[in-house]
């Protein structure tokens, strides 16, 4: 995918959402929690229900809660259920000087995408809440079933969507928090900037092209 040296000028630039523009941990894990203890099952700890931010879903069920494929699937209804009439505001905190980054990319006519293993229908709610969801060519996310919801099938649909707009995908870079990021875009061909103030730990740096630990420095590596 990408044949040019991992550096700006980027051709396009593909984003995360959770952790990378939002800060929507404490939504999820209030739904999270709402949701195992609506359907009987123990509640993990903070710390450990933070892992579920970023991954998909179900994963997270099955790994954080330790719930069979059936109860996961269960679970992942009803926490869709509880996104859905909470709405989307609770997870609509944005990373002060983000929203100005993606409008500059914007207006300086290099194309943007969001790519998150949140649901689809979410994504889009949050984005149109806040103003910005007309800044991205695509905004791609799981599907409902999350028959696609691993980060490089998405990545992989945001690119089918992109070349179908004509999208020059020749020298991409995705911006994300999570190893989940890293390795979903590096299926692809894709070099990934990962930023500090979200909920990855240093050690899922790894693979990263930078880490940046401020807007000014994404702001340095994008425009």
């Amino acid at each position: 995918m990408t044949s040019h040296a991992p550096t700006k000028p980027w051709s396009t630039i593909l984003f995360d959402l959770d952790g990378t523009i939002t800060d929507s941990a404490p939504g999820i894990l209030n739904r999270l929690a709402r949701t195992l203890q609506a359907l009987g099952h123990p509640v993990p700890p903070p710390t450990e229900l933070v892992k579920f931010v970023g991954p998909p879903i179900l994963d997270g069920f099955r790994a954080v809660a330790d719930i069979d494929a059936e109860g996961a699937q269960e679970a992942l209804v009803v926490y869709r259920g509880l996104a859905a009439s909470d709405g989307p505001e609770g997870d609509s905190v944005v990373y002060p000087g983000i929203l100005g980054i993606l409008r500059e990319i914007h207006a300086a006519g290099i194309p943007l995408a969001i790519t998150t293993s949140k649901s689809e229908v979410q994504a889009v709610r949050i984005l149109q809440h806040l103003g910005i969801a007309d800044l991205f060519a695509t905004i791609t996310g799981s599907s409902e079933d999350e028959t696609r919801s691993a980060k490089a099938d998405v990545v992989a649909e945001a690119l089918v969507r992109l070349r179908a707009q004509n999208v020059d995908l020749s020298n991409t870079v995705l911006v994300g928090d999570r190893h989940h990021d890293i390795e979903g875009a590096a299926e692809h061909g894709i070099p990934t900037i990962m930023v500090e103030w979200g909920y990855g730990s240093p050690a899922e740096a790894a693979g990263a092209i930078q880490v940046v630990h401020s807007m000014e420095q994404l702001r340095a590596q994008l425009l």
